[in-house]
């Protein structure tokens, strides 16, 4: 019954959208329906996906990645690791701003040091803290020296995600302004934003990189399911991001449609504080609860099949990923016995707080989670909300209980490590996503033994060690599965088009079929 309802409304949508005209968009136009809408044009305003891959189409890092994930030289051609503390660049000359300004090395100087400024400047103020000095070397321009307080072994995996802005023309505009209208040096310059409509881009003729193969691009936020899904059947869009599981296979029947989908990078978990007189500092109590929860049920029933599950918070292509973690099988009746050693024989009472509109069946999977848990005598108090309230909330440290998704854009554990599970830490930038502010010391040293080790190799062992001990012995958090990303094409356009490991539109490399 629910599927012929979402038919119908479907149908009815389709309807109505196929006879709109969308913007006068002709065929040299790519238009892209995404879940969720940018927050600002600032390029150091937002770390989230939603916001990097906008900008990844406006301004340029200091090196990219490609659609396999590779690290690959952007506004910077190469470089090389000096010392432990000290990062070698070599920049790219003739490259213009789309102002006209000159990219010069002073730009990314200013860039840097700009990360270090709070809201609503940067939202990068930890890696911004890392950086002591940016400085050419024996007085060439295009060869720079960045030197990091300490240690950061994974920063240039970062570089792809901070982007370059233009030094003068930022530096004479107000912040309300730069978040309205953005100058970079990418393959896509900025035409209009219309919040909460649309975004309109052109193509840079003059980019450093050749001009991209579609002339125009327009991303619409479109954040109901069963909307976007019938703005990509009408053909009112080429592309649509995330496909809503319940509608999969409608979209999979339709001969306007074309799926293409491809493991995650996301792992879904559960964070949980571990301080003196609370249930979770015993590891007893953790590993019930871990034991507690069925995750195939959950992958079958509230993923409908697109997930896998997981065993570890970083994916296959994270450095410290380990594959010889295996996930703890379900078994309740030794989560109950579990319990009663802890002291716990007739459970506990414990809030999951999570959002509602995040991830892919965020709500439902805490719901799921509250009602296998009942059955060990744990009582889960759901507090869902949408992300805006939620994530605030995580910043403070003071969840008990709670949902999360990750992936690591600079695809190394330690980065992920610092930023989770750390110790909380603000001067040093620690812990910054630690939810329930847990705590380990033999944890923390692992990972800043790990920061001094140079050579990649080893410190891959480091990290892989660090993984095992934190997902092994001290059930540091509770895994539950890697996501899956979906994409939808609309088959008369013909859109060429190979999803990316971090789950970004990125146009330079999307094309129409002759």
């Amino acid at each position: 019954m629910k599927g012929r309802v979402a038919w119908i409304l479907i149908g009815l949508l389709v309807a109505i959208l196929g006879s709109a005209s969308i913007l006068g968009m002709a065929k040299d136009t790519l238009v892209v329906a995404v879940m969720a809408p940018p927050r600002t044009m600032n390029p150091h305003g937002s770390d989230a996906d939603a916001n990097l891959q906008i900008m990844a189409n406006i301004f340029d890092g200091l090196l990219q990645r490609d659609a396999d994930g590779n690290l690959l030289p952007a506004l910077a051609t190469s470089w090389e690791r000096v010392d432990a503390l000290t990062w070698r660049f070599h920049l790219r000359q003739g490259v213009k701003f789309h102002n006209g300004n000159d990219f010069t090395w002073e730009d990314v100087k200013f860039s840097l040091e700009r990360l270090k400024e709070p809201y609503p400047v940067s939202e990068f103020l930890a890696f911004g803290a890392a950086i002591a000095e940016v400085r050419p070397v024996d007085g060439d321009p295009w060869t720079i020296d960045i030197v990091t307080t300490e240690p950061v072994p994974w920063f240039v995996q970062n570089l792809h995600q901070i982007f370059i802005m233009d030094k003068e023309s930022t530096e004479t505009r107000s912040i309300g302004e730069i978040g309205e209208y953005p100058i970079g040096t990418g393959p896509y310059k900025f035409v209009e934003w219309v919040k909460g409509s649309y975004l309109k881009l052109e193509a840079n003729e003059d980019y450093w990189g050749g001009p991209p193969p579609i002339k125009y691009v327009v991303f619409k936020p479109i954040t109901e399911s069963s909307t976007r899904v019938a703005a990509l059947i009408s053909g009112e869009v080429d592309l649509i991001q995330d496909v809503p599981v319940e509608l999969f296979d409608m979209v999979k029947s339709s001969p306007n449609a074309e799926i293409i989908t491809r493991p995650s990078r996301r792992s879904i978990w559960l964070g949980l504080r571990n301080s003196p007189g609370f249930p979770g500092s015993d590891v007893r109590v953790r590993k019930a609860i871990y034991m507690a929860i069925n995750e195939d049920e959950i992958i079958e029933k509230v993923m409908m099949g697109h997930a896998f599950p997981c065993s570890q918070i970083p994916d296959p292509p994270t450095v410290g990923y380990d594959a010889s973690i295996e996930r703890l099988p379900y078994d309740p009746e030794e989560a109950k016995r579990l319990l009663a050693e802890a002291g716990y024989p007739d459970g506990f009472t414990i809030k999951l707080t999570g959002p509602n509109d995040r991830y892919v069946q965020d709500e439902q999977i805490a719901q799921a989670i509250a009602t296998q848990l009942a059955k060990v005598g744990i009582r889960v108090e759901l507090d869902v909300k949408p992300k805006a309230v939620y994530f605030p909330e995580l910043d403070e440290h003071g969840l008990d209980f709670y949902l999360l998704g990750w992936f690591d854009g600079s695809y190394d554990f330690g980065r992920s490590f610092t930023k989770l599970l750390h110790t909380v830490d603000p001067e040093r930038g620690y812990g910054g996503l630690n939810g329930a502010s847990y705590s380990d010391p033999v944890l923390d040293k692992l990972l800043e033994a790990s920061s001094s080790i140079v050579d990649p190799t080893l410190r891959a062992d480091a990290l892989r060690l660090l993984n095992r001990v934190a997902m092994q012995e001290k059930i540091a958090v509770i895994p539950l599965h890697y996501q899956e990303d979906t994409y939808a094409l609309y088959k008369p356009s013909n859109v060429q088009f190979r999803p990316r490991p971090d789950g970004w539109i990125v146009c330079k490399d999307i094309s129409f079929g002759g």
